[in-house]
């Protein structure tokens, strides 16, 4: 019996120290959850944010001004949609100047539009969100800046890309063009472009056309007739990463390689910006890291 009562013990002890393992570990997993490797990219400057709550989920020289490419076009979209009484479907004229400005600067990127054309500003707004099309930049300054003149008006336009910047509180932020091709003064960084991105995404015709892989417009010709103009999306991650909802691609010899990306996962946004990373390839790696990174934090 003693025996047996000894052996009853003993498992008890095992049990008991079974339990405290057990428990041990219980407590454990959040700690072990809490040691998330902070991933690391080849981009100058990154920035991620949760789109819902606004807290950061990662920095890296988040305030650090740089040169933002053809991202820039997310502010020129933003000042576009915030018009008051905006007719997306009013009609704009495709000017010479326009295609000009394509032939003039080797790093505009164009949406091909025809002079004489009318295109609508919604058609606008896909040609200078998929393509990146500075022909289409143009041509909505032209459209929505105030002057006699079309030098006044883009500068107007511009003047409205800062205003809209200093609304949104983002004090490293300047612009000095429509389309990113700047003269020395278009700069941001990746914390107010996300920011900025972020604004833009509140409006829906935003959210639509920067989620869109490739578009066939249909636009009118200078006679009358029509054609149709064929626009895909610059932004890869588009097929390639799962939940992504936009937003920009930009480039330039002074920005690198840049990207302004959201994705949606299980009800959370993740939002967020890598400048002057060193390629194309390099760039939707970095931003699928850090969003991988986003959602598990």
């Amino acid at each position: 019996m003693k025996n047996g009562i000894n052996g009853m013990r003993r498992v008890s002890a095992v049990l008991v120290t079974t339990g405290a393992v057990l428990a041990a570990g219980a407590f454990a997993a959040p700690a072990q959850a809490a040691t998330l490797k902070t991933p690391t990219i080849t981009a100058k400057g990154g920035y991620v944010m949760n789109n819902g709550t606004a807290k950061s989920l990662f920095t890296k020289a988040a305030d650090t001004r740089l040169s933002t490419g053809s991202t820039t076009k997310i502010m020129t979209a933003r000042v576009v949609l915030a018009q008051p009484n905006l007719n997306l479907d009013s009609k704009v004229t495709i000017q010479k100047a326009y295609s000009d400005y394509i032939v003039d600067n080797n790093w505009a990127s164009s949406a091909r539009l025809i002079v004489g054309d009318k295109v609508t500003v919604r058609q606008l707004l896909y040609g200078l969100m998929l393509p990146s099309g500075c022909d289409a930049a143009y041509a909505l300054a032209d459209k929505f800046g105030s002057g006699s003149t079309r030098a006044a008006r883009v500068k107007s336009f511009i003047g409205k890309m800062n205003s809209t910047a200093q609304s949104l509180g983002l004090k490293n932020t300047h612009f000095d063009s429509f389309d990113g091709i700047g003269k020395g003064a278009n700069y941001s960084t990746p914390r107010d472009l996300t920011k900025i991105a972020s604004s833009a995404m509140k409006y829906s015709t935003f959210r639509t056309v920067v989620k869109t892989k490739s578009t066939k417009q249909k636009v009118t010709t200078k006679s009358g007739g029509y054609r149709y103009m064929n626009w895909s999306n610059t932004n890869n991650l588009l097929g390639s990463y799962s939940g992504t909802i936009g937003v920009k691609t930009g480039s330039g010899p002074e920005a690198k390689y840049c990207l302004v990306f959201a994705a949606t996962r299980s009800g959370k946004t993740v939002i967020g910006t890598v400048l002057a990373s060193s390629s194309v390839a390099n760039r939707t790696a970095d931003a699928k890291k850090l969003m991988d990174y986003g959602f598990k934090k």
